[in-house]
């Protein structure tokens, strides 16, 4: 009896699905390497970012007024300094960005030169609402600070227009919700606060450079930003997507408007810790996007890997057990390690060739080579085409899910819903309980 159950068709099946098991260990391999060449890829990234320019966020000028404050204690009277920061009331940002790819060494990423204008205006009205019985303003010690996520990637910045003035910006001590700052000085104390009459206008013109995306911060009460790129993929992020947008293959032009209402913070604070979450949190702009990238593709190719070295076990099983032929574990194992080459070398040709090429050359190679095993191995070369025709068509519809973002996860449930289907067709007529061992050497010439 337990001779009969190790030569059945049955426990035949379940050894195939130990090894099939097995194959999880290469491919968990294969996994592990596509993330360390994506960590190289990453470092590759950062290091074109310290030499370009970092991921950029931007946001308008602001005040930043030094203040002391009277506080009462349990011992007394003490005075605390710190610092106001003062939004404008307006802010219009229009920039046009200059998108190209850096590569270093095998790896490349977007990278692009922004061309920005900046205007708008401080309200009087806010200048007035600051101030209390305990609180001083060190109006001669005023600073205009413009936050720039990455200084490194100034490449020119114009005089900056205030108040009738012109001013030239420099290196910055503070930030802005830890953002670093370019910042000039200014003496505020003449006229008096409560004289000023009219509004304050800005202006300024930057020359940016960054890499992969370009965020913008909501520092005013009414903020509008436009941004254009001849980019055909751009990702748009962060707290607020654009009110109107226009993505073609051209380019895209994006137009945002934020209110004060939509923001987390006021239009004045005190320069500390709480406001730095709220200040990102509420950043919006746009990323370079690259569709589903080399490491990206080649890590849904593996995901699928178990799957198709399982139907490629299946299938060889089937003209096994039609054939009445016998195939020995071992070479099964060989097939199943044939396959999980493919990932190997896609991944090793992807970042050389891109991945459509490395693809086709990868899944020709491997058809090839399993396809002439299973023509002498099944003693049939029309066997042997046939196998590879299926592995060619399991190869196309795997490409097909890697590279279709929207529809895959349905394409995958429709595929696989069909395997199920063909499966359960062709073994409808299987005797499981068939001593497979005897049957497969009656068979077999002599």
């Amino acid at each position: 009896m337990a001779t009969n159950l190790f030569q059945s068709t049955t426990f035949k099946v379940l050894g195939i699905g130990f090894l099939a098991l097995l194959m999880l260990i290469p491919l968990a391999q294969v996994q592990g390497l596509i993330g360390e060449r994506s960590s190289l890829r990453e470092q590759a990234v950062d290091a074109i970012a310290r030499r370009w320019g970092a991921q950029q966020q931007l946001g308008g000028p602001v005040l930043a007024i030094p203040k002391r404050t009277r506080v009462q204690t349990s011992t007394g009277w003490i005075t605390r300094e710190s610092t106001e920061i003062l939004l404008p009331d307006r802010l219009d940002i229009r920039g046009t960005l200059a998108p190209e790819t850096r590569r270093y060494g095998i790896y490349d990423t977007p990278v692009y030169t922004a061309e920005l204008k900046l205007n708008g205006s401080f309200a009087a009205s806010d200048f007035r609402a600051l101030g209390s019985a305990e609180t001083t303003y060190l109006w001669d010690r005023a600073e205009l600070r413009l936050p720039v996520g990455d200084v490194r990637g100034i490449r020119r910045v114009s005089p900056l227009g205030f108040a009738g003035a012109q001013y030239n910006l420099g290196p910055g001590d503070g930030d802005v919700g830890n953002v670093s700052t370019i910042a000039v000085a200014l003496d505020l104390s003449k006229p008096n606060v409560a004289d000023i009459k009219d509004n304050l206008p800005f202006e300024l013109e930057l020359t940016l450079a960054g890499t992969q995306s370009l965020g913008l911060l909501p520092l005013a009460r009414h903020t509008e930003a436009v941004l254009s790129a001849p980019w055909a993929d751009p990702s748009f992020d962060g707290a607020f997507l654009p009110a109107e947008r226009r993505v073609d293959a051209t380019g895209f032009d994006a137009h945002w408007q934020v209110l004060d209402l939509n923001r987390s913070f006021g239009q004045h604070w005190q320069q500390d810790a709480e406001h730095v979450q709220n200040l990102r949190s509420a950043g919006f702009g746009v990323d370079l996007y690259q569709p589903a990238g080399v490491y990206q593709q080649n890590e849904r190719a593996g995901k699928y890997g178990v799957l198709f070295i399982v139907l490629t076990f299946i299938a060889f099983f089937l003209f096994e057990v039609l054939k009445k032929l016998r195939v020995h574990p071992v070479q099964y194992l060989l097939i199943g390690l044939a396959l999980t080459t493919f990932y190997v070398v896609l991944l090793a040709l992807s970042e050389q060739v891109g991945f459509a090429l490395a693809y086709l050359a990868a899944a020709a190679a491997v058809v090839v080579m399993v396809a002439g095993y299973a023509a002498a191995l099944l003693r049939s070369r029309r066997t042997g085409l046939s196998l590879g025709a299926l592995l060619a068509l399991v190869y196309a519809l795997l490409y097909g899910l890697i590279v279709s973002e929207q529809y895959s996860l349905l394409m995958g449930a429709l595929a696989l819903l069909a395997i199920m289907a063909a499966l359960m067709y062709f073994t409808r007529k299987v005797d499981w309980y068939t001593n497979y061992f005897d049957a497969a050497v009656s068979a077999a010439p002599r």
